[in-house]
């Protein structure tokens, strides 16, 4: 397919980017000891995209032959024209970069592609089965496992020619637990890019049914938190969910030319010193980081980007359009969802280093606070103000863990927030795996980091 595309490139004039991307995705849910649900899907198709006039143009075709291609090259070129008759700002000159131009094929994809069927759904009922003997408490379980492989060949007319496989297994184990009139819901997902083996060797698989069938019945009947402001340590999941959501958007280079936060604020300190804030398109720290990517869907290579060091806000997340625009180079992070989307700037790996202080000892040294664990939901706006809930919020007095309280949520504005940062634990985690960030289109992403000691708003969900 590279060599297909190359020779497709090498006969039009001006600058042309063809996307090939074939996904096949396997999903399944147990429940009540069988499998509830299977679905099998695959998509596949090519995007091509043209700058011609200062405009971009977008066309796609399911059809993956020469005609069908040249067909939706023509249909990009007329939609960057009519663009180019209505457009005031030009797309300025892409800069010159090294591409991509290898074929890569990360670990785990042959080996899950070859696993049979039957024995991942055997699994997933297994899980299930155990779930809902778990405690006489639990009244109802379910187990999902998921799978995507993904094929991709980037080629463009400047010099890209790449392609890659990978694999995304993702699991899930949710669990409702009910006792005089009290009812409690736990859930554990997670996901890598990776293979099987893999997947189990995640740190939140190991007892996955027992963690979560204890975590529900350990807060039936447990009381609701009071609000106000609190020291609070964010385990992993919250730390990755506030890397994510409430500063990674808003140091995304086309949110900042909107007008983020962010704006203007490189070189200034927006966090404690002991803040440090990457987004790695193929992770060293922990291992097989859910959104890994050997490079971006403009052919520039996998790289990590450092956002904030040592407090300071030092760069912003680009692709190769607006790297133009703010005279740097582009980070590799435009990606899109399906053959047919246009590629977005979008994260891929976003993580808080971790320090050099055991948790333990963070705890120890706590006088007053709540340890907060198992991030649910949240939202967050373009000035990074946020709110985030969180499974259990459990109480500290004096340098010991005690009473857990239910539902939580945590607020506050992130970069204020992470100025108040004054502990980070040795501990690291992704625990975003099972995640998918939603700007315009989907994306499969990963986020986590350390334990953050740090000041936040708390309230008990209602």
């Amino acid at each position: 397919m590279r060599q297909f595309l190359q020779e497709i490139v090498r006969k039009q004039q001006g600058w042309v980017e063809l996307r090939y991307h074939r996904r096949l995705q396997n999903q399944f849910v147990a429940q009540k000891g069988r499998v509830d649900r299977a679905d099998s899907q695959v998509t596949a198709g090519v995007g091509v995209r043209v700058l011609e006039g200062g405009s971009w143009g977008f066309a796609s075709t399911v059809d993956a032959d020469e005609a069908a291609v040249v067909a939706a090259i023509v249909r990009a070129r007329e939609n960057a024209r009519e663009l180019a008759g209505i457009q005031r700002e030009k797309i300025p000159e892409l800069p010159a970069v090294a591409l991509a131009d290898a074929d890569a094929e990360l670990d785990g994809y042959a080996a899950l592609l070859a696993r049979p069927l039957d024995e991942k759904l055997a699994a997933a009922v297994a899980l299930e089965r155990e779930a809902a003997k778990a405690a006489g408490v639990i009244h109802t379980a379910a187990a999902g496992y998921s799978e995507m492989f993904e094929e991709k060949v980037v080629v463009t007319s400047d010099g890209a020619a790449a392609s890659h496989r990978l694999a995304r297994p993702e699991l899930r184990v949710i669990v409702y637990a009910s006792e005089d009139g009290d009812h409690q819901r736990a859930y554990t997902a997670l996901g890598v890019t990776g293979g099987w083996d893999d997947l189990f060797a995640h740190p939140s698989a190991g007892g996955i049914v027992e963690k979560t069938a204890r975590r529900a019945v350990d807060l039936l009947h447990a009381p609701r938190l009071p609000g106000g402001k609190a020291t609070v340590i964010l385990a992993p999941s919250l730390v990755g969910l506030l890397s994510h959501e409430a500063i990674g958007h808003t140091v995304e280079a086309d949110f900042v030319l909107s007008g983020s936060v962010a704006e203007g604020k490189v070189g200034e300190r927006v966090a404690s010193e002991l803040v440090t804030l990457r987004d790695a398109a193929m992770p060293e720290r922990g291992a097989h980081a859910a959104g890994m990517i050997p490079f971006d869907d403009e052919g520039v290579p996998a790289q990590t980007t450092t956002l904030i060091e040592d407090g300071v806000l030092v760069g912003y997340l680009h692709n190769r359009e607006t790297a133009a625009r703010f005279g740097v180079a582009p980070t590799g992070n435009a990606r899109a969802w399906l053959y047919s989307d246009s590629p977005l700037i979008r994260m891929r790996n976003t993580y808080i280093e971790p320090g050099t202080t055991p948790l333990a000892e963070i705890i120890a040294g706590t006088e007053d606070g709540f340890l907060l664990t198992g991030a649910n939901n949240g939202q967050a706006d373009a000035t990074g103000e946020f709110m985030f809930g969180t499974d259990c919020a459990v109480e500290i007095k004096k340098g010991k863990l005690g009473r857990k309280y239910r539902e939580a949520t945590v607020s506050g504005v992130a970069f204020d927030v992470l100025r108040t940062v004054d502990a980070v634990s040795e501990e690291f985690g992704w625990e975003l795996g099972a995640g998918y960030c939603g700007k315009h289109q989907a994306a499969k992403v990963d986020a986590g980091g350390p334990y953050l000691r740090c000041q936040a708003t708390l309230g008990g969900v209602q």
